[in-house]
């Protein structure tokens, strides 16, 4: 049941590096967010719940959006249950849910072979063709956008060096959304590590039989972050989710806000100002005597996840949760990247973790837990601390984007 939705190109990158933390004092509530901004141009309603029919998701938020053939007004379709992810880059779409038929993306250097992605999650990879299509969220657009299809049946043939990557999420069932909208700070998924290399194995060339090998590709042909495509709002976004009680909540509603600074809506505020590392998105934790040099705030994680032996595993089901006899009330500092590695602004967040096993028990119906926890074991296990999605509840939570600024720095960061 926990998963990490973070692309696995960030986990390769240079870490940063700090030092010393501790268990601190009993967690306080959230300070209230902003108040849910009302729906206008660039704001679009999220939700957390149980997630398409036969899902039962868990702290995972959704969005829907607006895909069109590009260039038509009628050949358009609203796919609901799209789940939003700080910690990838584009937007990838089950292609079983689609009743519209988006022309793929052919390689012209390679007899007009088509492209497709394995796209390698920390725990898991997802196949499928490249496609075009008009997006809209909200009223923000984002034309020709690049987009995966994944699990086409005309793609069902599987690189082995993909297959390889981890295990296999092309349908709904198990992917546990009906798409994802990757809004990390890189504008690109792979940017020019993949037009210069195919070391990633992220994209390959397809032929009609289906034989697929890896490839270059241009950067404008790569998976997008549509955000960084609007006309306008194009530099951030804003998450907003109310505080969740501690015995969690059946569904949230919320907002994404586009854009920092670009309108009355979206103003900086006082928000504490944490730079990451360009590329990554990382940042460091220190917590309980040891530093998380590649940590990172994740809405596409269901948990808080990070090692602790201290806490008691589940013996349930899914015993990668924590599972302690009593609430545990902790505290970690999150430290601003720095080339240096040392002299980043700090912020302290205290946090609970709670029993998942009583959480999560069958006669629950909560959607939404702000003390879910769990080991984290994907690659760079020692040195990550993950604040998924449990994070965010009752806070407000900017993101600045790659090469965008708002009126108080330059990104990539996020403040809260």
């Amino acid at each position: 049941m926990n998963f990490f939705r973070l692309l696995m190109i960030g986990l390769a990158a240079t870490m940063a590096s700090a030092a010393c933390s501790s268990k601190g004092p009993p967690a306080a509530t959230p300070g209230n967010p902003n108040p849910i901004p009302a729906p206008t141009t660039n704001v679009a309603a999220v939700l957390v719940n149980a997630g398409p029919a036969g899902v039962n998701a868990v702290n995972t938020l959704y969005t829907s959006v607006t895909l069109c053939v590009p260039g038509s007004t009628t050949s358009c379709q609203i796919i609901d249950n799209i789940e939003i992810d700080t910690q990838s880059s584009g937007l990838r779409i089950l292609a079983p849910v689609l009743t519209i038929t988006l022309p793929l993306i052919l390689d012209s250097n390679n007899n007009a072979n088509t492209f497709a992605e394995c796209a390698q999650f920390a725990d898991s990879v997802s196949w499928g063709p490249l496609a075009r299509a008009d997006l809209t969220i909200a009223g923000e657009s984002a034309p020709s956008l690049t987009v995966q299809l994944i699990g086409d049946a005309n793609f069902a043939t599987i690189p082995p060096a993909c297959a390889g990557a981890g295990n296999e999420e092309d349908t709904v069932a198990t992917f546990g959304a009906n798409g994802i909208l990757g809004v990390g700070t890189p504008a690109q998924d792979c940017g020019a590590s993949c037009a210069g290399s195919t070391e990633f194995g992220f994209y390959y060339t397809c032929t009609s039989a289906g034989n697929c090998v890896g490839t270059l590709i241009d950067i404008a042909d790569q998976m997008q972050n549509p955000a960084t495509l609007f006309a306008t709002d194009n530099n951030g976004l804003i998450i907003e989710l109310p505080n969740v009680s501690a015995a969690g909540a059946e569904s949230v509603t919320g907002a994404i806000v586009f854009g920092i600074d670009t309108a009355s809506n979206n103003a900086s505020g006082k928000a504490t100002v944490l730079a990451v590392e360009t590329g990554t998105s990382y940042l460091s934790a220190q917590f309980d005597a040891q530093n998380y040099a590649a940590s990172f705030l994740d809405t596409g994680s269901n948990g808080l996840f990070f090692n602790d032996s201290s806490l008691t595993q589940c013996t349930g089901s899914d015993q990668s949760f924590y599972c302690p006899a009593n609430t545990e009330n902790l505290s970690a500092t999150l430290i601003a990247y720095t080339a240096s590695g040392t002299g980043g602004t700090q912020a302290t967040v205290n946090f609970s973790i709670a029993n998942a096993d009583t959480l999560l028990s069958d006669d629950q119906t909560g959607t939404a837990f702000v003390n879910l926890g769990g080991i984290f074991d994907g690659t760079g296990t020692a040195d990550t601390f993950d604040f998924g999605l449990p994070f965010f509840y009752g806070r407000s939570v900017y993101e600045v984007f790659e090469g965008k600024s708002s009126s108080v720095g330059t990104g990539p960061y996020f403040a809260f």
